[in-house]
């Protein structure tokens, strides 16, 4: 079985979030990348009726694994490059703008998401089926995943991205920094592979 590859992410010097902070943060993701490729592994050698018990965790957790790795490729992926700004002339900038009159209102609505209480993901979804996007939080990694939606922006609100340079109290700067390194261009760009599949 082909197993899950770890990405490389060209992620600058940022404001706010330290390079200790990204490095700590990578490695997370690379035990993501390693736990999921273990137990598509081990699920591979039980006896599903002998290791029912044992089988039906593996599968639990596994989504658990799998959209840890993806969750965080989304947010890697935001920043990587450098910041570039938001182009309303994109088809992604032409949608926001639509749904929302404006970039701020959209990013004043996004930030609210961003600090609901707990950890978690704030998420901007594209939802190909009805053409319209869907802004939504996921508890943890995995609960609260929208079906046959695609991610086209991530924002990782667990603790390890933020407390070490900012404190527990300083979640909501960390939310204007990753908005100031954001770079437009890659979610544009995903938006656009998304609209192509």
């Amino acid at each position: 079985m082909k197993k899950f590859e770890e990405k490389k992410f060209d992620i600058p010097k940022l404001k706010g979030i330290s390079e200790k902070s990204v490095e700590e943060h990578l490695k997370l993701y690379t035990g993501y990348v390693k736990n999921a490729n273990l137990i598509m592994d081990k699920m591979s050698e039980l006896d599903s009726e002998k290791d029912a018990y044992i089988s039906g965790e593996m599968f639990r957790r596994f989504s658990f694994e799998y959209n840890g790795i993806r969750n965080h490729e989304v947010y890697f992926s935001s920043l990587s490059g450098g910041a570039k700004e938001f182009n309303g002339g994109s088809s992604l900038g032409k949608r926001l703008l639509e749904l929302f009159g404006s970039i701020e209102t959209f990013e004043t609505e996004f930030k609210n998401l961003a600090l609901t209480r707990g950890i978690g993901w704030a998420i901007l979804w594209y939802d190909k089926e009805d053409d319209k996007f869907l802004a939504s939080w996921v508890d943890e990694q995995h609960f609260g995943q929208l079906q046959g939606c695609v991610p086209i922006l991530a924002l990782d609100m667990w603790e390890h991205s933020y407390v070490a340079d900012y404190q527990p109290s300083g979640k909501k700067q960390y939310i204007e920094d990753f908005f100031t390194n954001l770079n437009w261009k890659q979610v544009e760009e995903r938006f656009e592979d998304v609209l192509q599949k």
